[in-house]
């Protein structure tokens, strides 16, 4: 069990270390390729994912799900959703870090050089996506717990990624690595949370006796 544990994790560096090269070699192309073909009814609509995409429709919709999986009394979707905002609000934090840490101006900034800049300037915040690496962690819970519905929920982290290239916010490798980082937190969250003992979601029952 150890070899294929180690084994799994080994693949997925491999793949996640590929992935970020190929992404980084390909950062113009994909950015020209988008500029190259804008319509101006396909980047509203654009605008419309990026904008719902972004973390507080995804806390709002955990929230709300937790709620009602609290209220139903279901332990183990009450910590699958609690797990779902937990790993989000941990690669918001990690993402947030690193967007001080390695300032980069986005596709759209016409600066003399794509590393370093201003570190409180939103338009040196490129790297990661904070959309994708939020989305891409939020369901990667989901995706963990409950693989069939969590598939059908991956496309809408890669349409927020999409979207985010396509009106000049974010280069392909900005939205790779933030979906690394979103998926990571999801397995370090989906570990610590999903393999407990039950939570305890009953809520006190009030006395009903005759001295009440």
């Amino acid at each position: 069990m150890k070899y294929s544990v180690a084994f799994y994790w080994f693949v997925g560096i491999m793949i996640a270390g590929l992935a970020i090269a190929v992404s980084f070699h390909f950062d113009d192309s994909v950015r020209d390729f988008m500029m190259q073909h804008q319509n101006p009814a396909m980047r509203n609509f654009m605008r419309y994912v990026s904008l719902l995409g972004d973390w507080p429709s995804h806390a709002a919709l955990g929230l709300v799900l937790l709620g009602s999986a609290w209220r139903r009394g279901s332990q183990e979707w009450t910590r699958i959703f609690l797990a779902m905002l937990l790993a989000m609000l941990l690669t918001g934090v990690v993402g947030t870090v690193v967007k001080r840490a390695v300032p980069r101006a986005r596709p759209s900034v016409h600066a003399e050089t794509r590393w370093g800049g201003p570190r409180f300037s939103s338009k040196y915040h490129s790297f990661p996506s904070g959309h994708v690496g939020a989305s891409t962690a939020f369901f990667g819970v989901l995706l963990i717990a409950r693989r069939r519905i969590g598939l059908m929920c991956v496309p809408i982290p890669i349409l927020i990624g999409f979207s985010r290239m396509y009106i000049g916010a974010h280069y392909l490798s900005d939205v790779v690595c933030a979906a690394i980082l979103g998926f990571l937190c999801a397995l370090i969250v989906a570990h610590l949370m999903l393999r407990g003992p039950p939570m305890t979601t009953d809520r006190p029952k009030v006395a009903r006796d005759g001295n009440s």
